[in-house]
C-alpha cells in the first residue's frame, strides 16, 4: 500500500459534527435513579445488583457521590 493515501479519519465536516461525550454524566445519573426505582419495585435481583455495580463505577469515575443524588 502506498504511504501517500488520503487520511480518511479527517474526512468529515467540522461544522456538522456534534459533541461525542455530551451527556454521559446526566445519563449516568438518570440510569442510577431508574435503577433505584426498579430496585424498590422488583427487589434485589442479580441483574439489578450487577447494573448497580456498573453505574456506581461510572459515578465514581465522574466524581459524583451517589448519596447526593
Amino acid at each position: 500500500m502506498p504511504a501517500n493515501k488520503r487520511p480518511r479519519r479527517l474526512n468529515y465536516s467540522v461544522n456538522k459534527k456534534g459533541p461525542v461525550t455530551g451527556g454521559k454524566v446526566g445519563k449516568a445519573v438518570s440510569h442510577y435513579k431508574s435503577l433505584q426505582k426498579r430496585q424498590a419495585f422488583e427487589g434485589e435481583t442479580k441483574w439489578i445488583i450487577n447494573a448497580m455495580k456498573i453505574v456506581l463505577v461510572k459515578l465514581k469515575k465522574y466524581g459524583i457521590n451517589p448519596k447526593t443524588i
